[in-house]
C-alpha cells in the first residue's frame, strides 16, 4: 500500500483532533457535576424546582470564568458549553416541538377580517379538509373557493381588494395572481413569526437550542435540550404577544347578571337532561319496582353556580375587578355556558358587549371536603361592538422585568408618544375604577386606578408572579408580537430523569456490545482480531469527534446507529480476512494474500458496493426522517465512512507492520480453525423448500396483518401518549378501567419496562387546539390517577425536572394532521429507498436479475417484520409500535439485507468471470458456500450487538432493536434463500427470452 506514511499522519492528527473536541463535553459535564453537587447541599427538601433554580445560579455565576488555560488559548464555561457534544432530548430531557403558525388568520387579517360568506365557507370548508390532506391550507383553501366563487373573485373589495392590499393587489385581478400575492404576503408572515420565536428563545437562556423552518408549509421546528421548565417553554413559544388594555367591569356591576344567569342555566341544564331522563325511565321505573325504591328526591340539580363562584360585594369595600371564580378543570364548561345566546340575553343594555376572560395563573384553594385544587379567577372586560381594545399593544417601546417598592417582581413598559397620551386618557377616565392589562387574552393584572398616569410608563404585575414569568412577558413584549397564531401540533417532553436512566443504559449497552465484539474478533482471528480491534476503537474515537467538531446531535437511536456500524466495521474486517485465508489455503504466501485481500479484486469491490447501498438508505432516512431518526441517519452516514477508512487502511497498516515484521498470522485460533472450509452446500436445490417456508410465514403475517393489524403509534394516528412513573407496581388493566371515568373512553395502558411504570395513550380531545386544551387532558389525567399518587401535588407530576418518585417521565403529542404527514413521509422514505437501490444495483451488475433479486428480498424481509409486529404486540413485554422508529428499523433492516446481498451478488459475479465453464447454477452455489463463512460471522456479530442494546438499551428502544434483530435474522436468511434464488431463476427466464 502507498503513502503509509501519509495515512498514519491523517490518522494521528484526525485521533488528536477527536480527543480535542471531546474533551470540551468532558470539561462541560465536571463543571455541571460540581453545580449539581452544589444544589442538592443547598436543598433539603428534594424540591426539584429549587434544584434546578440553584443549578442554573451556580453555571451563571462561572459562566465567563475560565476553567481551562491552554497557554494560547483560555476557555470558560460558556466557551466549552458552545463546543460540547451536543445530546438529544432522549438523553438529556427537554422538548422538541413543531408548532403551525395559522394560515387561516394571517388570510383572515389579510382580509380585514372579512364577513363575505363565500370567503368564510372557503375557509371552514378547508379546514374540514385539512384533517386529512397533506395539501398547504392556502391551496385547499384556494380549491374551495374556487368551487363555490361563482362570479366572487378574491380581489373583491369585500375580500382581499382592501385599501392596505391596494398596492399589491389590483382591482378585479384574477385569482391565480392573488393566491401568488396571498402566497409572498404568508411566506413574510411566517418569516416573521420564525424570527419574533428565535428573538425569544435566545433571550430564553437554554443552550444549543435548534429553531428551523419546515419548507413552506408554515410549520416551525423548536428543539430545547436540556429544558426542564416545560410550562414555561410552552407558554413562551405559543404566546402571541397581543398586548392589550381594557376598561373592567367590578364585581358590583355584574353579581346582578351573574345570579340571572344561574337560573337560566339551571333551566337549560334541566331541559337537556329531560330527554336523557325519558330514555331511562321505563328502564329506571322497572328496576325500582322489582327493588321496591324510590328516585333519589336529594338529587341536586346543577345551575351555573355548581362550577362557577360569584365574587359578592355586600360592601363598598368588596367592589373588585375579579367577579368570580372557578376550579381549573370547570374552566371550559364555564365558558360554554356564559356564551349560550339564552344567557348573553341577560345582559343588561350597558354591559351586552361584556367579554369575560381568565387570569393568568391559578391557585390553590380548598374545596367543600378540604383537599386542596386549583382555582382561577374571572375578569368582565368592558368590550365593544368590534371588539377592539381601548389600547393595543403596538404602544409599547420596552419591556424589561424589575422590582417594585415592595422587592416584587414586575413588568415594566415604555410606552411611545401616542400611547402616552391614550394612557393617560384611559387612566384620566377611570380614575377609582379598573383597568386590565391583557396578554393573549389573559388578565395578568386588573387594578385600581388611583390617578390619571401621564409619565407613559405602566407595569405589568401580580402578586404571585415570580421572577421568570417577569422576564418571559418582558421577552415576548420585546421579542413582538406574533403575526398569527403558532399552535403545537407535535410535542415530545422528556424529563431529564429518564434522560438520565436512558443515558446509563445507553452506556451499559454501548460498553457491553464493544466488549462482545472486541473478545469475539480476538476468539475467532486471533492477532489479526486484535489488530481490527485497534482499528474498531479508533473507528468509534473518529465517529465521537466527528459529532463533536460539527455540533451534530447524539440520540439514543444515534447511538443505536453508531453501534451499527461497529457491526459493518466488523463485517468489511471480516471479508478481507476471509479473502485473506482463502489464499492462503491456496498457498499463494502470506504477503501476496494479504494483498489481494485488500484489492479492488479481493474484498474491497464488495465492501464498496456494500457500504453504498447502506449509505444510500442512511441518506434517505436523513431526508425523509425527523428528530431522533435523523440523528440515527447521520450516525449511520458517518460511521459508514469511518468504518470504511479504518478497517481498509488502519487495519491495512497494522497488518503490513506485522508482515513486513516476519510475524506469523494465521487468520485463525484453534478455536476457529477449519471453519467454514470445504464448504459445498447446494443452495438452490433447496430453493423451493424456501419459497415454500417465506410463503407460509408472509400470507401468515398478512393475515394477521389485515385481521389484528398493526399497533401504530402516535405519530402515525396522532394523540397524545405519557409515560408515568408510580411508588408501586401497577395493574395496566385498573387503571385503564380508572381512566375511562376521566376520559370517557378507556385509553391504551401498558406496562412499560417496570411494573411500577406506565404508557398511557389517549385520543382524548385530540382534535381540539390550543395550549389550555394540553393542560386540561393533563390536569384530567392527574384526576384521574389521582388515587394512586397519595400527595403528589399536581405541579410535581407535570413532566420537567427531576423527579425522585412518581410522575410523568415523558410525554408525545402529535395532531392527526401532522400524522397523516408522518405516515406519508414514511412510505415515500421506504419505496424511495427501493427505487434507488434497484437502480444502485442494476448499474452496478448490469442486469435486471439482480436488482429483482435484491429488491425482492427486501420486500420480504419487511413483509415479515411486519408480519411478527402483527403476531406479537400484545403479548410482547414492550412496545411494538409502527412508527417512526419502526420505519427507521425497517430501512436499517433494508441497508442490512442489502448488505449481505450484495455481497454474495459480487462473489457470484467474481465466480462467473473465473469459471466460465461452469454452469450457472454450480457458480451460484459454490459462491454462496464461499461466503458463508463471512455471512455467519458477520451475522452473529451483528446480532451479539443488537441484543446487547436489546437488553440493556433501555425501554424506549426496545421495540426498534427487536425489528432490527428479527430485521437481520431475516435479512440473513434471504440473502442465502431468496435474493440469489431468485435472481438465478430471473435470469433463467432472461437467458429464454434471448
Amino acid at each position: 500500500m502507498q503513502n503509509k506514511g501519509l495515512i498514519k499522519v491523517f490518522a494521528i492528527l484526525f485521533g488528536l483532533v477527536s480527543l480535542y473536541q471531546l474533551s470540551f463535553t468532558f470539561l462541560a459535564n465536571k463543571v455541571e457535576d460540581e453545580a449539581n453537587v452544589y444544589a442538592e447541599s443547598k436543598v433539603s427538601d428534594n424540591d426539584a424546582r429549587k434544584k434546578a433554580n440553584l443549578e442554573r445560579k451556580y453555571l451563571d455565576s462561572v459562566a465567563n470564568k475560565d476553567i481551562i488555560n491552554l497557554g494560547i488559548a483560555q476557555y470558560s464555561y460558556n466557551d466549552v458549553k458552545d463546543k460540547e457534544m451536543n445530546l438529544g432530548l432522549d438523553l438529556k430531557g427537554g422538548i422538541n416541538a413543531i408548532l403551525q403558525v395559522s394560515v387561516k388568520e394571517v388570510l383572515k387579517s389579510l382580509s380585514n377580517e372579512s364577513k363575505n360568506e363565500v370567503f368564510n365557507n372557503a375557509l371552514t370548508a378547508a379546514d374540514e379538509r385539512l384533517k386529512n390532506s397533506n395539501d398547504t391550507y392556502l391551496n385547499l383553501f384556494f380549491e374551495e373557493f374556487e368551487k363555490i366563487a361563482g362570479d366572487t373573485k378574491l380581489s373583491d373589495p369585500s375580500i382581499f381588494g382592501t385599501k392596505a392590499l391596494s398596492e399589491k393587489i389590483a382591482f378585479n385581478e384574477e385569482n391565480a395572481t392573488v393566491k401568488e400575492t396571498l402566497q409572498e404576503e404568508i411566506n413574510s408572515s411566517i418569516g416573521t413569526a420564525f424570527e419574533v420565536l428565535r428573538s425569544r428563545i435566545d433571550k430564553f437562556g437554554v443552550t444549543q437550542p435548534n429553531i428551523q423552518r419546515i419548507g413552506n408549509s408554515g410549520r416551525i421546528q423548536i428543539e430545547l435540550p436540556g429544558a426542564k421548565d416545560i410550562d414555561r417553554v410552552t407558554k413562551l413559544i405559543t404566546s402571541k404577544a397581543e398586548l392589550q388594555f381594557w376598561e373592567v367591569y367590578s364585581n358590583a356591576e355584574m353579581q346582578n347578571f351573574f345570579f340571572a344567569a344561574n337560573a337560566k342555566v339551571a333551566e337549560l341544564l334541566k331541559d337537556d337532561s329531560e330527554i336523557e331522563k325519558e330514555k331511562d325511565s321505563v328502564k329506571k321505573d322497572d328496576i325500582d319496582d322489582l327493588l321496591g325504591e324510590t328516585a333519589d328526591s336529594t338529587k341536586v340539580q346543577k345551575n351555573l353556580f355548581t362550577y362557577l363562584l360569584p365574587n359578592v360585594a355586600q360592601s363598598q369595600q368588596q367592589v373588585s375587578s375579579l367577579v368570580a371564580q372557578a376550579r381549573v378543570l370547570d374552566t371550559a364548561t364555564v365558558n360554554d355556558l356564559l356564551a349560550k345566546k339564552e344567557v348573553r340575553a341577560l345582559l343588561p343594555s350597558e354591559v351586552r358587549y361584556a367579554k369575560f376572560l381568565w387570569d393568568y395563573k391559578p391557585f390553590d384553594n380548598k374545596n367543600v371536603d378540604e383537599n386542596t385544587e386549583q382555582f382561577i379567577g374571572l375578569y368582565a372586560i368592558k368590550s365593544n361592538r368590534k371588539g377592539k381594545p381601548t389600547i393595543e399593544g403596538d404602544v409599547i417601546l420596552d419591556a424589561a422585568q424589575v422590582f417594585d417598592q415592595l422587592n416584587k417582581p414586575e413588568v415594566s413598559m415604555t410606552m411611545n408618544s401616542s400611547g402616552t397620551k391614550q394612557w393617560a386618557k384611559m387612566t384620566a377616565d377611570n380614575v377609582g375604577k379598573f383597568v386590565a392589562v391583557v396578554l393573549d387574552d389573559y388578565v395578568y393584572t386588573a387594578p385600581s386606578v388611583n390617578q390619571a398616569i401621564t409619565g407613559g410608563r405602566t407595569s405589568i404585575s401580580g402578586g404571585s408572579m415570580t421572577v421568570a414569568e417577569a422576564e418571559d412577558i418582558a421577552t415576548v413584549l420585546k421579542a413582538g408580537k406574533l403575526p398569527a397564531a403558532a399552535r403545537i401540533i407535535q410535542a415530545e417532553v422528556v424529563g431529564p430523569s429518564l434522560g438520565q436512566e436512558a443515558i446509563n443504559a445507553s452506556f451499559l449497552s454501548f460498553g457491553l456490545a464493544i466488549i462482545l465484539v472486541l473478545l469475539w474478533m480476538i476468539l475467532y482471528y486471533g492477532k489479526a482480531g486484535l489488530y481490527a480491534d485497534v482499528a474498531l476503537v479508533v473507528n468509534i474515537l473518529f465517529i465521537f469527534g466527528i459529532l463533536a467538531s460539527f455540533n451534530a446531535v447524539l440520540t439514543l437511536p444515534g447511538i443505536a446507529g453508531i453501534i451499527l456500524t461497529i457491526g459493518m466495521s466488523v463485517d468489511a474486517n471480516v471479508i478481507i480476512f476471509e479473502r485473506i485465508k482463502e489464499g492462503l489455503f491456496k498457498k499463494k504466501g502470506l504477503k501476496q494474500s494479504v494483498e489481494e485481500g485488500f484489492s479492488v479484486k479481493g474484498a474491497l469491490s464488495a465492501i464498496i458496493d456494500a457500504n453504498i447501498t447502506t449509505l444510500l438508505t442512511g441518506i434517505i432516512l436523513y431526508v425523509f426522517g425527523t428528530g431522533p431518526i435523523k440523528g440515527f441517519a447521520l450516525t449511520l452516514m458517518i460511521g459508514i465512512a469511518t468504518s470504511l477508512f479504518t478497517a481498509v487502511f488502519i487495519t491495512r497498516i497494522l497488518i503490513d507492520g506485522a508482515v513486513n515484521k516476519g510475524t506469523n498470522l494465521t487468520f485463525n485460533t484453534s478455536f476457529s480453525k477449519g471453519w467454514f472450509q470445504n464448504i459445498n452446500v447446494e443452495f438452490l436445490k433447496k430453493r423451493k423448500i424456501a419459497y415454500f417456508i417465506s410463503g407460509a410465514i408472509i400470507i401468515g403475517g398478512l393475515i394477521s396483518i389485515f385481521t389484528i393489524g398493526l399497533k401504530q403509534g402516535v405519530d402515525f394516528k396522532g394523540g397524545r401518549s405519557y409515560v408515568v412513573r408510580f411508588d408501586q407496581d401497577m395493574s395496566a388493566t385498573e387503571v385503564a378501567g380508572t381512566l375511562k371515568d376521566a376520559f370517557g373512553t378507556a385509553p391504551e395502558v401498558k406496562t412499560y419496562g417496570t411494573d411500577n411504570q406506565l404508557k398511557i395513550t389517549t385520543v382524548f380531545r385530540i382534535d381540539e387546539e390550543g395550549v389550555e386544551v394540553d393542560e386540561e387532558v393533563q390536569n384530567t389525567l392527574y384526576t384521574g390517577l389521582k388515587s394512586y399518587l397519595g400527595d403528589l401535588s399536581y405541579e410535581n407530576f407535570k413532566p420537567g425536572f427531576e423527579k425522585e418518585g412518581a410522575g410523568v417521565m415523558s410525554y408525545v403529542k402529535v395532531e392527526p394532521t401532522i400524522a397523516d404527514d408522518i405516515k406519508t413521509s414514511a412510505l415515500y422514505a421506504v419505496f424511495g429507498s427501493l427505487l434507488v437501490v434497484f437502480l444502485y444495483i442494476l448499474l452496478r451488475f448490469r442486469k435486471v436479475s439482480f436488482s429483482i433479486g435484491a429488491v425482492v428480498a427486501v420486500f420480504h424481509d419487511v413483509l415479515i417484520v411486519l408480519g411478527v409486529f402483527s403476531i406479537f404486540y400484545k403479548v410482547m413485554p414492550f412496545d411494538m409500535e409502527i412508527g417512526q422508529s419502526f420505519i427507521a428499523a425497517i430501512l436499517t433492516v433494508v441497508g442490512y439485507s442489502l448488505n449481505d446481498t450484495v455481497v454474495i451478488f459480487d462473489r457470484i459475479r467474481e465466480f462467473a468471470g473465473i469459471h466460465t465453464k461452469w454452469q450457472y447454477s454450480e457458480v451460484v452455489d459454490k459462491a454462496l458456500s464461499s461466503t458463508l463463512g463471512r455471512t455467519i460471522n458477520t451475522s452473529l456479530t451483528t446480532l451479539l450487538v443488537m441484543l446487547a442494546i436489546f437488553s440493556f438499551g433501555g425501554d424506549s428502544i426496545r421495540g426498534f432493536m427487536f425489528a432490527l434483530i428479527v430485521g437481520v435474522a431475516v435479512g440473513t436468511y434471504s440473502s442465502l434463500f431468496v435474493a440469489t434464488p431468485i435472481m438465478y431463476d430471473t435470469s433463467k427466464k432472461e437467458e429464454k427470452n434471448k
